[in-house]
């Protein structure tokens, strides 16, 4: 299979929450992180498409909500897509990928 991403993926290791668009929440855990998405480890069902936000502690800004939409799904996991992002949340981001690269 081809990989088709823009961006790689870095190695990391971050709790988190993932938020459906109807208010609930469900624990998470990032482990891997690009400026084009993450891999998100979650027990909770998603769907394609599935609009979320992706709550998360990035450098210099802390606590931070990013918008994304489920690609693809496995057992434990979801495949995010990060919607448009400010270019703070985007330089911070930047930032995390690059150390734990």
């Amino acid at each position: 299979m081809v990989d088709k991403r823009q961006h790689p993926r870095s190695p990391v290791t971050l709790d988190a929450s993932v938020r459906r668009s109807t208010g609930e929440a469900h624990e998470a855990r990032v482990v891997d992180l690009s400026f084009g998405g993450a891999f998100v480890e979650i027990a909770a069902p998603f769907a394609f498409g599935d609009e979320v936000t992706l709550s998360l502690e990035l450098p210099e800004l802390g606590r931070s909500e990013l918008p994304a939409t489920v690609r693809w799904t496995k057992p434990g996991g979801v495949g995010l897509q990060f919607g448009l992002l400010g270019a703070r949340v985007t330089h911070a981001l930047g930032a995390l990928v690059a150390r734990a690269g």
